[in-house]
C-alpha cells in the first residue's frame, strides 16, 4: 500500500492506530485453509467463542457444517433478540462525491445524474416515510464537504429528530467534535464501512479523494462513539477482496471497538458488490448467498449480542430467510436515489436493488414468518 493512503489529510483528527494494528496483524497472519472440521466442530461446542474460534467458522471447512452453525445461531438470536425484527429505510439526501471509488455508483468519475434535497424537500421525504408507519431512518450523502457541509448535514439531522424516533448516519467520516454536534442534534448512531480491510485492494480502489486515507475511515466508529453516539456500525462490501479476510477483520474490529467502550451499541451490515449505472456486471460481487450466510452465521456466533442488518442489495428469499437465524434488522420501500418517497428520486441511484417491497409487503412477511417487526425500539431523551 502506498504512504499516501496510510497518512492523513488535512483536517483529519488522529486518535492513534492501536486497534487498526491488532487488525491487521490478525489478519495477515490469518490462513482460511488451515482450520480443520474438527477446528469447526470444536468451535461449536463452546458456550462462549473466542477470537481463533471465530476465525474457524469463516473457514472453508465450515462450508460443511453450516446447518449445525444455524441451529446455534438461531438460539442465540431468539436468546438476545427475542422474535423481533427491527425495520428502516435509507434516505439519500444528496449523492454529491468527491472520492473515485471504483466500486460505487457516487463516485465523481461516474456520469450520473447529481442532487441534493433542500431542507423543505427533506422534510416532506421524512413526512413520507414516517406515513408509512417507519420510525427508523438512515441519512446519507456522498462524500463531499463543499456541497454537503455539516451545517446542512446538521439542519436534515434536527428535522429527522423532529419526525422520525430514531436517526442514523451515513455520510462522510467526522472528527470527534464534529460527531458531538450532530448527536445533539439528535443523531443517534452511525454506520461506515470500511469497502476493504486489505491495504492493497483499498489503496488500489480509492485512487483519490478523502475516502483515501485508510487509518481515518478505520478509527470512525471509535470517534463517533466518543463524540457521544448511541451505536455504530461496522461492514465490508463483501466481493471487494477475500470475503473471509474481510469478515475477520469486521469482526475483530467490532470486538475490540466492543471491548473498550462497552456501552456502545454494535451492530454489523453485510453488503456485497452490485452493480451500478455505467457499470452493469464489473461491480457483481463472486460471493455466493451460502458463503455469505455463513459469514452472517459467524457474526451471530462470535457477538451473539450484536445487531445483523440485511440489506435490499439481496433477494427477498435470502432476506426472509435469514431473519430470526441471524439477521435482525431490515430495509424496507427503500429508494436509493436522492428523495424517492414523497416524490419521483431526484438522482440516478447509487446502486442496484434486489428486493423493491414495499413496507406493507415486509411487514406481512415478518408476521408470516412467526415474528414481530417493529418499528421503535428507542425513546430519545430530553
Amino acid at each position: 500500500m502506498s504512504n499516501h493512503c496510510l497518512t492523513y489529510q488535512p483536517g483529519m483528527e488522529d486518535i492513534g492506530t492501536e486497534i487498526l494494528e491488532q487488525v491487521l496483524t490478525q489478519v495477515n497472519a490469518y490462513s482460511p485453509d488451515s482450520y480443520t472440521i474438527e477446528d469447526v466442530q470444536a468451535a461449536l461446542n463452546k458456550e462462549q467463542r473466542d477470537f481463533h474460534d471465530f476465525a474457524a467458522l469463516l473457514a472453508p471447512a465450515a462450508g460443511s457444517l453450516l446447518e449445525s452453525m444455524a441451529v446455534q445461531a438461531k438460539a442465540e438470536t431468539t436468546r438476545y433478540f427475542g422474535n423481533n425484527v427491527s425495520l428502516y429505510t435509507p434516505l439519500y439526501i444528496a449523492n454529491y462525491c468527491v472520492n473515485h471509488c471504483s466500486y460505487c455508483g457516487f463516485s465523481c468519475k461516474n456520469h450520473i445524474r447529481r442532487s441534493k434535497l433542500t431542507l423543505e424537500e427533506i422534510r416532506l421525504e421524512l413526512e413520507a416515510i414516517a406515513a408509512t408507519g417507519l420510525d427508523e431512518v438512515l441519512l446519507l450523502t456522498g462524500e463531499d464537504r463543499k456541497h454537503l457541509d455539516l451545517e446542512y448535514i446538521g439542519e436534515a439531522v434536527k428535522l429527522a429528530a423532529q419526525i422520525i424516533g430514531s436517526v442514523g448516519l451515513e455520510i462522510y467520516p467526522l472528527n470527534t467534535d464534529e460527531y458531538a454536534l450532530l448527536h445533539g442534534y439528535g443523531a443517534d448512531f452511525v454506520s461506515v464501512y470500511q469497502e476493504t480491510y486489505d491495504t492493497v485492494i483499498y489503496d488500489k480502489v480509492h485512487p483519490a479523494g478523502p475516502k483515501r486515507s485508510y487509518p481515518y475511515r478505520f478509527n470512525a466508529q471509535e470517534r463517533a462513539i466518543r463524540g457521544g453516539m448511541r451505536g455504530v456500525s461496522f461492514g465490508a462490501l463483501l466481493g471487494l477482496s477475500d470475503f473471509r479476510r474481510d469478515a475477520l477483520a469486521t469482526g475483530l474490529h467490532a470486538y475490540l471497538l466492543q471491548q473498550k467502550y462497552p456501552h456502545a451499541e454494535v451492530s454489523f451490515s453485510v453488503p456485497r458488490l452490485r452493480s451500478f449505472q455505467n457499470n452493469p456486471q464489473g461491480g457483481i460481487s463472486n460471493m455466493t448467498e451460502r458463503q455469505l450466510l455463513q459469514v452472517m452465521l459467524a457474526f451471530r456466533l462470535f457477538m451473539p449480542f450484536a445487531g445483523i442488518t440485511i440489506s435490499t442489495r439481496e433477494r427477498a428469499g435470502f432476506r426472509d430467510h435469514v431473519l430470526g437465524l441471524c439477521a435482525t434488522k431490515m430495509s424496507a420501500g427503500v429508494s436509493v436515489g436522492v428523495g424517492g418517497y414523497d416524490a419521483e428520486a431526484k438522482s440516478d441511484k447509487q446502486f442496484e436493488i434486489a428486493d423493491g417491497r414495499s413496507v406493507e409487503e415486509i411487514h406481512r412477511m415478518i408476521i408470516n414468518r412467526g415474528l414481530q417487526p417493529v418499528y421503535t425500539d428507542y425513546i430519545r431523551g430530553d
